[in-house]
């Protein structure tokens, strides 16, 4: 059971968890029905690690080529291919029964939308072909907010879109602040991520770029929410601290401060969720 899940890679589906808390919150306009909360968790929870599962069985050969995934159950053989992905079947489709039961039809086709998109856009088209494979491929862990929106009212709302968009422009500077640490694993599978191919210069410029729009886009989002001054002021601190960890990077282009980076980009991701949530009870 412990190797079945690993394939889920349940430290990821953390953070896409912690995004589809306050979507509930926003889309319940306050605290949301337990029933639908454990539901969507749990739906969401076998969703993104059926679509992770299936992404481990797909790449189990490179996963041997690069020391982060070696030890991965397929990689090692401790799980055969074929089990592997009878077991991401069987939990996508609980998750997509899951969602249709206990939510709405909307919910379920995002939720199908999102475990089609990681697995055939980003895993088997993007990751090997373009050094943008994770600002596109990143979709995917968007839509849990969307998906949050629609289980308690079968609708997508602005604030809703706006969230969306938050977690997209998020999603790059994260993902390459870890890459710029595993480049030399990447570069021996051949994947091409921007640190792999591009200079820093190039790398942390991008990231300036994402991470302004995700600064202007997690305002736009307090604003249209009409949340109290108190969480917009807070949120704006919360943008200082993470720029101030890209400024040090861009200052000092080093893997210690790529690491600061990473570790600040769930740091955000985490607090700006929970402001969200008191920014819904506070309203």
């Amino acid at each position: 059971m412990k190797n079945y899940l690993g394939l889920m890679k349940l430290r990821v589906v953390e953070l896409l968890l912690v995004t589809t808390v306050p979507a509930l919150f926003i889309a319940s306009e306050g605290i949301p029905s337990v029933s639908v909360t454990f539901w969507s968790l749990l739906g969401g929870t076998l969703a993104a690690g059926g679509a992770n599962a299936f992404n481990i069985v797909i790449e189990a050969d490179s996963d041997r080529l690069m020391k982060r995934t070696a030890n991965r159950p397929i990689a090692t053989g401790e799980i055969s291919r074929k089990n592997g992905l009878i077991f991401s079947l069987f939990i996508s489709i609980l998750s997509l029964l899951i969602f249709h039961i206990f939510t709405t039809n909307l919910a379920t086709i995002l939720t199908a939308i999102a475990i089609i998109f990681y697995v055939l856009i980003y895993t088997i088209t993007l990751k090997r072909n373009t050094s943008q494979n994770i600002v596109w491929g990143g979709i995917a862990g968007c839509m849990p907010v969307l998906i949050g929106q629609a289980a308690v009212s079968n609708s997508l709302t602005t604030t809703s879109w706006l969230f969306f968009m938050v977690i997209f422009f998020w999603t790059p500077p994260h993902f390459w602040a870890l890459a710029v640490r595993y480049k030399d694993d990447y570069a021996a599978a051949g994947i091409p991520m921007l640190p792999v191919v591009a200079p820093m210069k190039s790398v942390i410029r991008q990231m300036w770029f994402h991470s302004t729009a995700m600064s202007l886009t997690s305002i736009a989002l307090v604003i249209n929410a009409r949340m109290s001054l108190l969480i917009l002021v807070i949120s704006i601190l919360l943008i200082l601290a993470w720029n101030q960890q890209l400024i040090n990077l861009t200052k000092s282009p080093t893997e210690p401060n790529a690491s600061k980076l990473f570790q600040a980009s769930i740091v955000f991701l985490s607090v700006y969720s929970l402001l969200i949530v008191v920014g819904v009870l506070l309203k």
